[in-house]
């Protein structure tokens, strides 16, 4: 993170966040131009002259700024519904620069993809295919189509972000692999293109990423042999970023590495980032409303609640969390919980801080799935977003916070 005390005021970029959350309704998201552009062009330089193009995770975050900041950089897109191939479209992505992943496409969604020209579908299932086979027929069209393999490759990573094991619901499995390639090679309707992996988020070990390319390389090489070329290779995303005490993975080492073993298949590589792009790129700004002490624990009350930061009653993720105010006097050990009615709704726990009412707190790195899992639980508005500009001290507003009026305005009443 680009945080940063000067005279005991928290800045990020060149902001001071106690001047900016004096001046806005908290809670509020605030990412850097810069973080996320430097984070692109990290993994583009990584590449150098081999062939390649980086699809970034829309479901990481999906603001329209952002993606048209992408977009701008030179970056295709991995989508998991239709809506977010919308939302593509809105900021000016090229949907010929598009990899459509998920195991639960619908026959709308398969359409309007088609409809759209993207490069290619990421299949998960034998069923999968015979759908889009069958609707690109009835369009008139062929579906560039690639097929992802379920690598059963272990990571170091919480459970419910593993897609690589043999008991997660992704991808295909390699006992299957030459038969739905086969199968796929004489439908009329599909075109293959490439083959996909994707075995999990927040990875901070290379091995894992090479154990699978080795995996797709044997394969790769029996489909040479059954006469199926393929003209990409898409390794997915998941590199880690550091939330705590995880030791960062460095983007050129990775790419390098993957390189390496590719190189000799003359293949365009793919990959899907998204949270190693934005995720250190944003905070949450959150003002304290409350302090309260029990016989066995102290609790810093603050506006943000799990409707706007899941990550951590979902996954026990562990979130950076400073003082916009730095005191380095009376720090308590605490729990920092939000005024959402449940148990689970906490930021962090167990953290040294000095506050009280009336202070703000910043939550860190929180850029990548934080406000794209957030909701409207307990009827409560969805943040509002902005971006500091590249030149570090313009701030643009990329999102204004609900209204109750645009919370209920599709809701029906009955008498």
């Amino acid at each position: 993170m680009s945080t940063r005390y000067s005279d005991d005021i928290l800045f990020f970029d060149n902001i001071n966040i106690l001047d900016l959350a004096s001046t806005s309704q908290t809670p509020f998201y605030l990412y850097s131009e810069t973080i996320i552009s430097n984070n692109f062009l990290a993994y583009q330089k990584s590449f150098g002259n081999n062939q390649h193009l980086i699809c970034y995770s829309v479901k990481a975050n999906s603001n329209l700024t952002v993606l048209s900041l992408l977009s701008k950089l030179g970056s295709g897109f991995d989508i998991v519904s239709g809506g977010e191939l919308s939302r593509v479209i809105k900021a000016g992505g090229d949907p010929r620069k598009t990899v459509f992943s998920g195991v639960g496409k619908t026959e709308e969604e398969i359409r309007f993809a088609l409809s759209q020209d993207i490069m290619c579908f990421n299949v998960e299932s034998h069923d999968e295919l015979d759908t889009i086979n069958s609707i690109a027929l009835d369009e008139g069209k062929k579906a560039n189509i690639s097929i992802r393999i379920n690598p059963a490759i272990d990571v170091d990573t919480h459970p419910y972000i593993t897609t690589g094991m043999k008991d997660n619901k992704f991808g295909i499995d390699q006992s299957e692999i030459l038969e739905i390639y086969q199968k796929a090679s004489n439908m009329n309707g599909v075109n293959i293109i490439g083959i996909d992996f994707h075995i999990g988020s927040q990875i901070t070990d290379v091995k894992p990423f090479e154990e699978s390319v080795l995996k797709i390389v044997s394969i790769v090489k029996t489909l040479q042999k059954n006469n199926i070329i393929l003209s990409h290779i898409d390794i997915g995303g998941g590199l880690g970023i550091k939330y705590h005490n995880e030791i960062k993975p460095d983007k050129n080492t990775f790419i390098s590495s993957i390189i390496k073993l590719l190189q000799p298949y003359d293949v365009t590589i793919l990959i899907e980032p998204g949270r190693s792009i934005v995720g250190e790129a944003g905070l949450l700004i959150s003002k304290v409303l409350n302090t309260k002490k029990t016989t066995s624990k102290e609790f810093i009350i603050v506006d943000a609640g799990m409707n706007d930061l899941l990550r951590p009653p979902l996954y026990d993720a562990y979130h950076q969390i400073k003082e916009v105010k730095r005191n380095n006097d009376g720090k308590v050990l605490c729990d920092v919980v939000g005024p959402v009615c449940e148990t689970a709704d906490f930021l962090g726990k167990n953290r040294h801080l000095s506050v009280t009412r009336g202070d703000y707190i910043a939550v860190e790195s929180v850029g990548a799935y934080g406000f794209t899992l957030s909701s409207n639980y307990n009827t409560r508005s969805k943040s509002a977003e902005y971006l500091i500009e590249k030149d570090g001290v313009t701030i643009k507003k990329i999102r204004e916070r609900d209204s109750i009026d645009q919370i209920l305005e599709n809701e029906i009443k009955h008498l």
